[in-house]
């Protein structure tokens, strides 16, 4: 494995006043909200960023129009709101996307639909996306891939993420209000000393340092009940219900830039979705699962039941064989008493917190649930309940802050800056001319306005460095190996991009061998 590129040198003890164990979505956002109001936060994560469940979603930020089903009422309606919020503060990951929902005899009546849909459009303020409608599939371009028996259907609007990037520019926002980000790190042991907690941290280059830290967050997704029961063992409130959802990808199904979403008889839904300009995503799927959370994988029994649900609606039928590849999940859902033996698509996406502090001893902040849409609020609502204990009074700040990137047309998030990104993207391929257009708007999405913090000082091709692989180049690689944590050609193919999907195979053992050769060098 090629070096791991910390902040700084990594010293053998080191205080700081909150430890954030967990770099998925909630971990980084929580690190992110701390570091902003001043606290010293030190985040460990045992793999890399968004290793596990955050990269593995369905890459949408949406309400949830299927949660009303089950009176989630406001759960839908702080998703809904954090929606128009996060489209403004990432403007180059996260962006508008229309869904189609074709009607078809046997589902729930048209009336019904269309109520459901006024209550999606008006539980939250709306200012950046249209309000549904109903269309007539025999006209629109969204019918033509159908079966021609769907003449009806209502369309809505929701957003798209790319998940891993988010987890990754809520890290370098962490670190650029001062936090410290050790990926490959994982917390071996967390033990309370006076009214301290003790961290002993096992890096990945075989390194083992010690932290105090006067609170704890522990976002450990899918481990978060095992950390847990090790911290502060006994009986605990709440337990995680790990939930496997899978996905697959297929060749571009249809020409257009619309989703669908299929309902099932048996009430499960599943989204078809644009996904890298070649490609239709398909899922999800959902299963509980009760094995190693660290090897989670698709069965085939799931890749037949997301190719027949799909094959229900599309004229052209898809088989396993045209799947060209897959990922798979956990997502760690809220066990509730009530609802153990619920299926797994009616268990809440909501959250909860339990707070342990033993003796009035130092917190442990437990993370237990939740959705990426929420991913802020979340965080937000753990600061706010933390800070007071820690003495910080800064309060909450990061609903007017833009992420990194996302500061298109000037510091503030803005509506602007979701309905202008095509000026954006085109002033940026006249200012960077000399390269493809196709690349810098590739970067433009990736990088938003880091795209001049990656193209600094370079003014043509021979600039960029050794063309590792088709669109690849040295440069862009330094900079995921400087300022995002990249360490190994998964970390750049696949989270920080998702280039694997565009080249040959062979390119991942390529590009480790160029990462061996060229180690990376903290300067």
């Amino acid at each position: 494995m090629a070096a791991t590129p910390y902040d700084e040198a990594v010293p053998l003890e080191s205080d700081c006043e909150l430890l954030v164990v967990g770099g998925g979505i909630n971990g980084a956002g929580i690190a992110r909200d701390a570091a902003g109001r001043g606290l010293s936060v030190l985040l460990c994560e045992q793999h890399d960023l968004a290793a596990h469940t955050s990269s593995a979603s369905t890459k949408l930020i949406h309400g949830g129009l299927r949660y009303l089903e089950y009176y989630e009422f406001r759960l839908v309606r702080k998703a809904l709101a954090e929606r128009e919020v996060l489209l403004r503060s990432a403007p180059h990951i996260i962006w508008p996307l229309s869904f189609v929902m074709p009607h078809a005899r046997g589902q729930r009546p048209a009336w019904l639909i269309r109520a459901g849909l006024f209550l999606y459009d008006h539980l939250a303020r709306r200012e950046l996306l249209p309000a549904s409608h109903g269309i007539d599939l025999r006209k629109h371009v969204a019918g033509q891939p159908l079966k021609p028996e769907f003449r009806r259907g209502f369309v809505y609007a929701d957003g798209w993420v790319d998940d891993a990037r988010l987890v990754v520019l809520n890290a370098i926002d962490a670190k650029e209000h001062g936090a410290r980000i050790h990926t490959r790190t994982r917390c071996t042991a967390l033990l309370r000393d006076g009214q301290y907690w003790r961290a002993t941290l096992q890096h990945g280059d075989g390194r083992q340092s010690t932290v105090r830290a006067r609170a704890v967050v522990n976002a450990a997704g899918p481990w978060t009940s095992d950390f847990l029961q090790q911290a502060a063992p006994g009986n605990h409130r709440q337990h995680v219900r790990l939930i496997k959802g899978s996905h697959i990808v297929v060749k571009r199904l249809f020409a257009h830039d619309h989703a669908y979403i299929f309902q099932h008889h048996d009430g499960r839904i599943v989204f078809a979705i644009p996904y890298e300009h070649d490609f239709t995503l398909i899922g999800t799927t959902d299963l509980d699962y009760h094995g190693d959370s660290a090897r989670v994988e698709i069965d085939a029994a799931e890749i037949a039941y997301l190719c027949a649900l799909s094959s229900e609606y599309f004229s052209q039928p898809i088989v396993p064989a045209d799947v060209v590849w897959t990922y798979a999940g956990l997502r760690p859902l809220v066990e509730e008493a009530a609802a153990s033996q619920e299926d797994a698509k009616a268990v809440t996406r909501d959250y909860r917190f339990e707070l342990d502090q033993e003796g009035h001893g130092p917190p442990l902040l437990s993370i237990f649930g939740g959705k990426i849409t929420t991913f802020r609020k979340l965080a937000e609502e753990a600061l706010d309940l933390l800070a007071p204990l820690l003495g910080n009074k800064h309060g909450a700040w990061t609903e007017n802050a833009c992420l990194p990137g996302g500061d298109l047309f000037g510091s503030e998030p803005s509506n602007r800056s979701v309905r202008e990104f095509g000026q954006f993207v085109l002033a940026l391929q006249r200012q960077y001319g000399w390269l493809p257009a196709a690349l810098v708007a590739r970067y433009a999405r990736a990088y938003g306005s880091r795209t001049h913090v990656l193209l600094a000082g370079r003014s043509s091709v021979p600039e960029m460095g050794e063309e590792i692989a088709a669109s690849l180049y040295a440069a862009e690689v330094d900079y995921l190996q400087r300022h995002e944590w990249a360490v190994s050609a998964d970390d750049i193919l696949w989270r920080r991009s998702k280039l694997g999907l565009h080249l040959p195979p062979e390119t991942a053992a390529r590009l480790e061998s160029w990462l061996q050769d060229h180690p990376y060098k903290n300067t």
